[in-house]
C-alpha cells in the first residue's frame, strides 16, 4: 500500500519474485481481469502479492476478504514516502512506466493508513534509504 513510485514493484521483485505470483492492475488494465486471476491463484493455492496502490479500506476489504474466506493470510506492507521523493522517482520513469503527477497528488489525498481490524494478519513499514528497503513492524503510527 502506498502511492506511486515508492518501490512497491521493485520490493516484489527482490523479496517475492521466486514465491510468490504478482497480481498488479498495471499488468492486467481492468478489474474484471484482475478479478479472473486473483481467482484462480486462490483456487490452485498460489501465494500472491498485491501490487497496486490500495490507499483506501474499501479498496483493501475485496482483497482481504477474499484472502480470509480461502483462509490465507493476509499481510501487508506500507510504504512510506514523501510525495517529493515520489516525483522524483516517478520523473526517472518513462513510457508506460511513468505516471502523471496528479495522479500521485490523487492518491496521497486519498490514503487511509492500514490497520490490523481491518483483517490483516500483519503488517509492516517499508522505507527506503540508500536506495535499500527497510522493512520494521507496525506500530500504529508513522
Amino acid at each position: 500500500m502506498g502511492i506511486q513510485a515508492t518501490g512497491k514493484s521493485t520490493f516484489y521483485k527482490e523479496r517475492f519474485f521466486n514465491t510468490h505470483f504478482r497480481v498488479s492492475m498495471d499488468l492486467l488494465n481492468t478489474r474484471n481481469k484482475e478479478d479472473k486471476l486473483l481467482d484462480t491463484c486462490i483456487e490452485l493455492q498460489q501465494k500472491i502479492v498485491v501490487d497496486n496502490t490500495n490507499p483506501t479500506i474499501e479498496e483493501r476489504a475485496k482483497y482481504i476478504q477474499k484472502f480470509k474466506e480461502r483462509k490465507y493470510k493476509t499481510i501487508g506492507y506500507y510504504f512510506c514516502s514523501k510525495v517529493e521523493e515520489s516525483l522524483q522517482r516517478n520523473s526517472k520513469r518513462e513510457g508506460k512506466e511513468r505516471i502523471p503527477d496528479v495522479g500521485i497528488f490523487s492518491t496521497k489525498k486519498r490514503l487511509v493508513f492500514p490497520k490490523l481490524s481491518e483483517g490483516f494478519d500483519k503488517l509492516y513499514y517499508v522505507e527506503i534509504r540508500e536506495n535499500e528497503f527497510y522493512v520494521k513492524d507496525w506500530n500504529n503510527e508513522v
